[in-house]
């Protein structure tokens, strides 16, 4: 049991208690027990005819964290990204989410920039305008000059705010943990795991080198992109609580007035923003996680750039194929595919009948069947399919919801630059040639020659260690005692084994690469499903052999090592 009365902020807790309860969750505060360690009883009745009967239940939610400030701020925003754990009514609510806070005095820019580098202002930058650009609850931003003379935007950190956020988070964790040993739902849903990612994620954005760090990825990814580009960090002017970049002049991207009257081409804009979001996604498995209007400038000859990294989504290797197997599930409208991927994804967090979902999945289907491919909406499905993960009780890990918020931002953009262009259009031959090129022969080669080098390099090694130890047996002072039989016969066994290893690795590969060219024959073109159910039956078939040969060399090294 968890004792929230041993903490020493008891304040803290008792404002975060009794502000939930104003807004109407004192019934959910005492089912939960919280009152047996916090007693504000008394506050709270004269509280209850306060709340307004007419606001829901996500909408009461969202003046709470409003009211609690900016560490629940962001947590309603992390959440809002979640139908998994949220019914889609409280998500719609947290969506609303206000940010925006009164600027802080330019006597306390002035003095954390100055405490940050050691020097007066006046010798950091040549220009610095003391009315910020626009100001939120973490940092506020300005524009500057450097001594070059370079136009730069800087970015402060509110003063005191790291304080306010460690103690809220230290109270996050200790309501997770309280819910996880007390309620059906913790034990379902791990909050404790949640409020750790979202530690880690809030700790991360109040580390401004680390968005520096990501902006400079995100312009290595771009280096070959045309059309697409990322402000440069000044480096010299950036530190933990400052960030110092290239100031970009050009038009938000929801300014259409402004876009035409540039002469800029409103459906290349919309075109070139799908693909780049689509590449960051399954390319390269790191995107901007949130892309909405004031995070994308358009400069002249169409080229889009983004601003503010803070919130980056990260996709392994095994997480982007998931994501590929998901999408080709929601291009070729087959519910197999998409179950397929949910499994895949670990996601199930107690026994679920799957043929039930299946049916689910199915049902959602059949309701796009009558749909063209190009009125699809590829959010809007996510959605559906994390809502239906929410009434399984499938827990979505957080890099797919943070995805799926992505794409919806996306289809929003998209819709309002060029009405005629679908997301799925551009997504679809990203996803088809990436997914091929996931099981090329040079792909898996290149993984299977990685793996054979690592056992390579140990066999070939044995027959040394060995020798080794041999040696040590002649030496006095080793003292390890055992008794062994034939030890002239190990090392020509030790080189029929490796023989036999030589050869079956030869045959393994023969298989693989087999396999591979069947499937880079599937992938030459757009092909249908039928062609690409078919490619990645000649792959299973292909390890299927390889398994065999990998069973009938662990039979040949027992053979080999049966000491007669």
């Amino acid at each position: 049991m968890v004792d929230l009365s041993r903490y020493r902020h008891i304040k803290r807790y008792r404002q975060i208690i009794f502000v939930f309860v104003k807004h109407g969750f004192g019934t959910i505060i005492d089912q939960l027990g919280i009152f047996d360690y916090i007693n504000i009883r008394k506050k709270i009745e004269e509280k209850d005819e306060s709340i307004d009967e007419k606001l829901t239940t996500g909408g009461r939610l969202r003046l709470s964290l409003e009211e609690l400030g900016t560490t629940f701020i962001k947590l309603g925003q992390i959440l809002s990204t979640r139908p998994d754990i949220l019914p889609h009514d409280v998500i719609v609510e947290l969506e609303k989410l206000q940010d925006a806070v009164p600027p802080f005095p330019f006597d306390d820019v002035k003095s954390l920039i100055e405490s940050e580098f050691d020097d007066k202002l006046g010798n950091i930058y040549r220009e610095f305008n003391e009315t910020p650009l626009a100001a939120a609850s973490i940092a506020q931003v300005h524009l500057a000059r450097l001594n070059s003379g370079r136009k730069v935007v800087v970015k402060i950190q509110r003063p005191g705010i790291e304080r306010n956020i460690d103690l809220d988070l230290m109270v996050l964790k200790d309501l997770a943990s309280f819910i996880d040993h007390h309620t059906k739902y913790g034990k379902l849903y791990n909050f404790t795991k949640t409020v750790q990612e979202f530690e880690n994620t809030l700790k991360n954005e109040l580390d401004f080198r680390i968005e520096g760090e990501n902006a400079e990825t995100f312009k290595e990814n771009f280096s070959k992109d045309k059309g697409i580009s990322v402000p440069d960090i000044s480096w010299i002017h950036t530190t933990r609580r400052v960030l110092t970049m290239e100031h970009i002049d050009g038009i938000p991207l929801n300014d259409f007035e402004a876009l035409d009257v540039a002469g800029l081409d409103r459906k290349l804009i919309a075109r070139n923003l799908g693909i780049t979001i689509f590449n960051q996604i399954l390319r390269d498995g790191f995107f901007h996680g949130d892309p909405h209007p004031g995070n994308i400038m358009v400069l002249p000859d169409n080229e889009i750039t983004f601003l503010d990294f803070g919130m980056i989504g990260k996709l392994n290797d095994e997480r982007k194929l998931q994501f590929l197997k998901m999408l080709m599930g929601i291009t070729f409208k087959n519910s197999r595919l998409i179950l397929e991927a949910i499994i895949a994804i670990d996601a199930m967090t107690h026994h679920v009948n799957m043929k039930k979902l299946e049916r689910e999945i199915d049902a959602l289907r059949d309701k796009y069947l009558s749909i063209p491919l190009n009125e699809i909406k590829v959010g809007e499905v996510f959605k559906e399919v994390f809502n239906l993960a929410f009434s399984y009780n499938i827990v979505i890990p957080s890099e797919f919801t943070m995805l799926a918020k992505t794409l919806v931002t996306l289809e929003g953009l998209v819709a309002k630059l060029d009405p005629e262009l679908n997301v799925l259009e551009i997504a679809d031959p990203i996803a088809r040639k990436l997914m091929f090129k996931s099981f090329s022969p040079e792909k898996i080669g290149v993984e299977f020659i990685g793996g054979a080098l690592d056992y390579g390099s140990l066999l070939r090694g044995f027959p040394s260690i060995f020798h080794n130890y041999l040696r040590k047996l002649e030496d006095d002072e080793f003292t390890m005692q055992f008794q062994m039989k034939g030890i002239e016969s190990v090392e020509k066994r030790f080189e029929r084994i490796f023989n036999r290893i030589t050869f079956s690795v030869v045959l393994l590969a023969v298989s693989i690469i087999i396999a591979g060219i069947v499937i880079g024959i599937g992938g030459s073109g757009y092909a249908d499903i039928e062609v690409y159910t078919l490619s990645i039956t000649a792959l299973k078939v292909g390890l299927i052999v390889a398994s065999f040969i990998i069973v009938g060399l662990i039979l040949s090294i027992l053979r080999s090592t049966r000491l007669k």
